[in-house]
């Protein structure tokens, strides 16, 4: 294949390069930064899809963010491209802070009392493990003697999912609508200094062909002159 890598990283090297990637989050953020200034569309549609794609990182769709941002992109004619590099905003050093407020607020709306912080941070993956761990064994029971148990799904719609789903939306349309205030008028200014500095590129090029063709044009009057 020829984009495989060559170097087979070990598990333990995949875990630690996602918590903290090869040449820091710094580096990754200039990159997606970069990207950013460089997609081929108007700055409104590109700062829709960073809506689209902030606002999707408070969501609990884990694994599906990409799907969520593009089909919510879609929606609002944004930049999908965009909105698959808004999701950026959600990583390892920014889910706990996302998680701990959608989920306060959404118990908030729901009427139930808010979770201290401590026992979010403590319970929230636990609660997902046992999610998943009840979806691999009720899959199994299908077609072994397992007996389908439901309970972990359970807590976890009633306790994580539903409020996270509630929760997040405020906070993430907040969220959301600050990065495109702050994003249009970053990339419409990179955008106008790119249009300048290409027009002037051109500029000089034009300027240097006709240069040498008056050069060569004096060079021949020259010739026939002898």
């Amino acid at each position: 294949m020829i984009f495989r890598r060559r170097d087979k990283r070990p598990w333990w090297r995949i875990v630690a390069e996602f918590v903290w990637p090869r040449g820091g989050w710094g580096r990754a953020f200039t990159y997606v930064k970069h990207r950013l200034h460089r997609l081929p569309d108007p700055p409104e549609r590109i700062a829709r899809g960073i809506f689209a794609g902030v606002f999707t990182t408070f969501t609990p769709f884990y694994g599906l963010h990409f799907v969520v941002a593009g089909t919510l992109a879609w929606i609002l004619r944004g930049n999908i491209p965009a909105a698959l590099l808004g999701t950026f905003f959600g990583n390892p050093l920014t889910y706990l802070p996302i998680g701990v407020v959608s989920l306060q607020t959404g118990h908030a709306i729901l009427g139930r009392p808010r979770p201290h912080e401590d026992e979010i941070s403590r319970s929230l993956g636990g609660k997902f493990l046992d999610a998943g761990e009840d979806l691999k064994n009720n899959a199994l029971s299908l077609f072994t003697d397992r007996v389908a148990d439901w309970h972990g799904l359970g807590i976890f719609y009633h306790e994580v999912f539903l409020p996270y789903l509630i929760g997040g939306i405020i906070p993430g349309i907040i969220a959301g609508l600050a990065a495109y205030y702050l994003s249009l008028p970053v990339i419409a200014a990179y955008q106008k200094r790119r249009r300048l500095a290409r027009a002037a590129r051109w500029q000089a090029i034009a300027e240097q062909r006709l240069a040498r063709e008056n050069r060569e044009g004096k060079a021949d009057e020259g010739g026939k002159a002898d």
